[in-house]
């Protein structure tokens, strides 16, 4: 079976264009198969970025594992000041991604990389959906690389249902950040883990 977190030559594509209302505004999406929400926007999604958007973010931005790209052009479109980068490992979300981006009109830098191993910059702020189904090995290796990866007083910011293990994930990030949970939405919680 094919993952959004891996690259599947043989999945047929279907692209197909989708509108969605985030805080208010209106956005296109073009959607395929083997990216994560190809429906559209999931609810996990929505509930991190009805809270992040409403801190005032600024500098360097980081979408982590951005697949069709819904966070890190909302962000760029409610902050056009701040510069957003989105990676994925998955070819077909990059090529949706930039798509989008285009038919948002925002400018975001969208490259490859396999977590953080084409990143050389640092971060004040890195935002995901994180891919739960990854492993918790892997999923950790994601959520604590993050740490090097940000600038000084750094913010992570994930959203994770509670039956994929929320509360146990927010106890680990505690160990090495500064862990507030900023919204409890139909069993999501949207973790903010600080440098």
């Amino acid at each position: 079976m094919a993952h959004y977190f891996e690259n599947d030559n043989h999945l047929k594509s279907e692209i197909k264009l989708t509108k969605i209302s985030i805080r208010n505004v209106e956005y296109t999406f073009y959607t395929d198969h083997g990216v994560f929400a190809k429906k559209g926007l999931d609810y996990g999604t929505h509930v991190l970025l009805d809270t992040v958007l409403q801190e005032p973010l600024q500098g360097d931005i980081l979408d982590l594992g951005c697949g069709y790209g819904p966070i890190g052009i909302s962000v760029k479109k409610e902050f056009p000041s701040v510069h957003v980068d989105m990676i994925d490992v998955n070819h077909r979300s990059l090529k949706l991604a930039s798509m989008n981006a285009k038919a948002n009109n925002v400018e975001t830098s969208i490259f490859e990389s396999n977590g953080y191993q084409n990143v050389t910059k640092k971060y004040d702020y890195i935002i995901s959906n994180p891919p739960i189904r990854v492993g918790k090995e892997i999923l950790y290796q994601l959520l604590f690389g993050a740490y090097d990866a940000l600038k000084e007083h750094g913010e992570l910011w994930i959203v994770i249902h509670k039956d994929q293990g929320a509360k146990t994930t927010s106890k680990k990030l505690a160990e090495k950040y500064d862990v507030e949970i900023k919204k409890k939405d139909k069993g999501f919680f949207v973790i903010c883990a600080r440098k």
